[in-house]
């Protein structure tokens, strides 16, 4: 199964920038990219964060950009959003029994469990014990199948001082219920806007760039300095046997060409032909 991931798009109301930069259109240039080149992904996730300041005018901007996606898509919270207006702009987004916006979806590679970390008035995030309850009784009912997690904030120090302060408060709540269900394959979260990957208490994760702005690479900064470094998003392949993710700088427009014994000898670019990339076919409807 393929899917693509996306998060921290950040989208504000038209014409407003956000750090200088057009979050709009570059979520547009993500969706077109995804199109162009991933029309046959199973679905595209996005982990939150998917406004700035929760505006209605931003979660319109952002379905408008997202309806124009080839594959489907699936949307969580992030601290940055409110849920009110979020599930105004999308009432058809899956709710549990309380109103938070996190269920489970059954996919060819297993079950991918969508969780709401979002506590408004906070940057951190947390699992109160309704929405605790409610994933232990998912995960019991899924004990020992292979199983995906997707959620906003990181559930450990990743060491960046200013993410580590704002991530998923009460993690140690969350551990055991993922280790007793045994048959957790990877967790994708968002929030921290680099691409970082690596275990957690043996539980493999990873994290993505936002499509707008970055957080800087800093290990001794208490705050949280930011950076025009490029977007992306992740191309995730689940087999059987592996988790396979792609980075996808989507903006990146640095030259490619053939890689051979002829074009080894270049020493300008006007000698490396250009490459010419095949076009992804959509698949037949």
């Amino acid at each position: 199964m393929k899917f693509i991931h996306l998060t921290d798009t950040h989208l504000v109301p038209a014409p407003r920038k956000l750090f200088a930069l057009d979050p709009r259109a570059r979520l547009r240039a993500a969706v077109a990219d995804i199109n162009r080149r991933h029309a046959d992904a199973a679905m595209v996730v996005v982990t939150g964060d998917l406004t700035h300041w929760g505006e209605p005018e931003a979660y319109g901007e952002l379905k408008s950009a997202l309806d124009a996606l080839t594959p489907s898509y699936r949307l969580i919270l992030g601290n940055h959003d409110d849920r009110a207006n979020f599930l105004a702009a999308f009432p058809d987004s899956p709710t549990d029994p309380e109103g938070f916006v996190q269920w489970t979806e059954e996919t060819e590679a297993g079950l991918f469990v969508f969780l709401d970390t979002l506590i408004p008035g906070s940057d951190g995030g947390r699992l109160c014990e309704v929405r605790l309850a409610w994933l232990e009784e998912q995960l019991t009912a899924a004990r020992g199948r292979p199983l995906y997690l997707f959620l906003h904030h990181a559930p450990l120090d990743l060491g960046i001082p200013g993410m580590d302060a704002i991530r998923l408060q009460n993690a140690e709540a969350l551990l055991p219920l993922l280790q007793a269900q045994g048959g957790l394959r990877h967790i994708f979260f968002g929030h921290i806007h680099r691409t970082i990957a690596g275990s957690w208490h043996g539980l493999p994760y990873s994290t993505l760039p936002g499509t707008n702005h970055q957080v800087l690479l800093q290990f001794h900064r208490k705050d949280v300095p930011g950076s025009h470094e490029p977007p992306a998003y992740g191309v995730v392949f689940l087999r059987p046997e592996a988790v396979v993710m792609h980075v996808q700088a989507y903006l990146d427009d640095s030259p490619r060409f053939e890689m051979t014994e002829a074009t080894e000898p270049a020493q300008t670019l006007e000698e490396l032909p250009a490459l010419q990339e095949e076009r992804q076919p959509v698949p037949a409807e």
